[in-house]
């Protein structure tokens, strides 16, 4: 879910804004800005290659990475209350005032302290990058990209307090009050029993999450009104390549890799996405004589290659059940 952490918040705040009123450029700026703020609550995996160190082999550095970034993932950054105080500090941050910023550092400040005594200073060291994260995208949101600092506070909000309920259903489910010693959910959510078609249907709803954002780009892109019942057109049928039916090809994969879980999916997952790279490769290469219109370009190739991902999951799956 690393990336459809960050797919969320964009389709969220994006659409949000159009709704709202912006133009379609100026919700697709504040939807890239929400959608990095979706994604900083994973700095806290910087810590993770420290147990990568003294590893001999692919797989045992696998399991040492995930070991040490284990130790602080998903707790002090995916909290709830760390995440929405810390969006907030990042808006006093854009301020331009010294009063603000000065109210902003004071804020960081005090998180720090308060995660430092509850969980120690491991934590407190990932949640200050996470806050230093925030305060950087917070000035590019006013600075870059000319957001007031509400503006900034409310794509802070959107992608941040998004982030932890994607991680719902793989690994352990994040610490949503951290640093306060309560726990809402104790176990991540299990959407079968068979741990591959869990893996699956996981992996189906990053999709799903991945077809909602290159939407909603298309919709902004083409201009369209959305309309309660409405339809919504986005002019498919030019991004889509027809190398992407190459993907059902993948069926042949349940016949010859070991089932994939959670606990191991390289093998399943890393073939997958190269299907994906290589359609959005073909499409690339069939368009570049078709003019300089590079936007549409990588358009296709991230929808052919999305399509052909897509293709392949599902006929994956349907062998899988075929053959159980």
């Amino acid at each position: 879910m690393f990336v459809g952490h960050g797919l969320l918040a964009f389709a969220l705040a994006a659409t949000l804004a159009r709704l709202y009123g912006w133009s379609p450029a100026r919700a697709l700026s504040f939807g890239l800005l929400a959608g990095a703020f979706g994604l900083a609550p994973d700095v806290d995996i910087l810590y993770a290659p420290v147990g990568v160190l003294g590893t001999s082999g692919p797989l045992d550095a696998a399991a040492g990475f995930w070991a040490a970034g284990n130790e602080v993932h998903r707790a002090v950054t995916h909290s709830l209350l760390v995440a929405g105080a810390t969006s907030l500090a990042a808006g006093l941050w854009t301020t331009g005032r010294r009063d603000g910023r000065l109210a902003a550092g004071t804020a960081l400040v005090g998180i720090v302290t308060v995660v430092f005594a509850a969980s120690g200073g491991l934590a407190a060291v990932v949640v200050t990058v996470f806050g230093v994260t925030c305060f950087g995208l917070a000035h590019v949101g006013r600075d870059g990209l000319g957001f007031t600092p509400a503006a900034v506070v409310a794509a802070g909000l959107v992608g941040t307090l998004s982030h932890p309920f994607g991680d719902l259903f793989t690994g352990e489910p994040p610490a949503l009050l951290s640093p306060v010693d309560t726990t809402l959910l104790a176990s991540r959510i299990t959407l079968h029993p068979d741990p591959t078609l869990h893996l699956l249907g996981t992996l189906f709803a990053e999709l799903a999450t991945a077809w909602l954002a290159v939407l909603v780009v298309l919709w902004l892109r083409d201009g369209e009104s959305l309309e309660l019942g409405g339809r919504l057109s986005v002019g498919t049928s030019r991004r889509f390549d027809r190398s992407a039916g190459l993907g059902l090809g993948y069926a042949g994969a349940a016949a010859v890799l070991p089932a994939p879980t959670l606990s191991v999916s390289y093998h399943f997952v890393f073939p997958l996405l190269a299907v994906g790279v290589a359609v959005a490769s073909v499409s690339v290469v069939r368009r570049l004589r078709d003019g300089p219109d590079w936007i549409e370009r990588v358009e296709a190739a991230l929808c052919s290659g999305l399509a052909a991902i897509t293709l392949a999951a599902g006929a994956y799956a349907v062998a899988y059940l075929a053959l159980a």
